[in-house]
């Protein structure tokens, strides 16, 4: 969701802005999980290392589908994120725990049947340092399943807010081989660098669909949480001020009220989900 961000950033203003707008955030992707928990294959019980939990939804939602006697860990950079995530566990949830790691360093306390990250690894400062790191959590034999977004072009539900915040403020070229959502838009690096940590039998499928920005939101409730939490366009519109804040949210209400249907604002995304095991 971000641009050009750290580990230093998520476990500080980054993770704490997620946080904030976590339930929207999480209607937003909440599409996306159903064929990842389905990438990892989960016929057996097993034990299952998310990395970059967030505030947890993805793991709950793993342990609830997974066979039973399967143990559920997830993992993220970002306390006030992990803290949040174990204060949504019910009591009968004892099977899923959340831990602070940095997963590009971390050393495993134990070794996982499954590894799995929903648009997590894209923001590693050293991917080949951190991939080569996160097959040390992994059996051998164990099966990895990663979503990273697709193209810009075929993320409209995206790219439409930087268009918007395009028209008051001069935003910086991206870099798209950058720590950001689109490093893997053309997922290649991304294999290649699976192949060298020791990765085998690596594929990707994409899904494609439609997300509803911020879950039910009308088109003008949508475009302020679009432009208050995707990547750091709030804070450049609060410095370009009043004017320039009430433009771009009048240009991206405009865009939303062209895709509003069945009381949301839904446009196309695209995610590439990678897959494999390890040798």
């Amino acid at each position: 969701m971000h641009g050009d961000l750290t580990a230093t950033d998520w476990a500080a203003a980054r993770g704490e802005k997620w946080r904030a707008h976590l339930p929207a955030m999480e209607s937003t992707l909440m599409a996306i999980d159903g064929p990842l928990i389905a990438a990892l294959e989960l016929a057996a019980p097993a034990r299952i290392a998310e990395v970059g939990c967030g505030g947890g939804a993805t793991a709950i939602q793993i342990s609830h589908s997974a066979p039973a006697g399967s143990l559920v860990h997830g993992l993220d950079i970002s306390p006030q994120l992990v803290a949040l995530a174990r204060g949504r566990l019910r009591p009968d949830e004892r099977a899923v725990t959340f831990e602070v790691a940095d997963m590009a360093t971390a050393a495993p306390k134990l070794r996982y049947d499954r590894l799995v990250s929903r648009f997590g690894v894209m923001f590693f400062e050293d991917p080949p340092a951190a991939f080569a790191n996160l097959m040390r959590w992994l059996a051998p034999g164990g099966r990895l399943a990663f979503a990273v977004w697709g193209a810009p072009s075929a993320n409209p539900w995206m790219t439409s807010a930087r268009d918007a915040v395009a028209r008051v403020v001069e935003l910086p070229r991206s870099d798209l081989d950058a720590p950001g959502p689109f490093r893997y838009a053309d997922p290649a690096s991304l294999l290649a660098a699976l192949e060298q940590a020791g990765g085998t039998g690596l594929e990707v499928h994409d899904w494609r669909g439609e997300l509803p920005i911020g879950g039910a939101l009308a088109p003008a409730a949508a475009a302020r949480f679009a432009l208050a939490s995707f990547s750091s366009f709030g804070e450049l519109l609060a410095d370009a001020g009043d004017d320039a804040r009430r433009e771009a949210h009048r240009a991206l209400t405009a865009c939303y009220a062209r895709h509003q249907r069945d009381g949301a604002v839904r446009m196309g995304a695209c995610v590439h989900i990678v897959t494999g095991t390890r040798r």
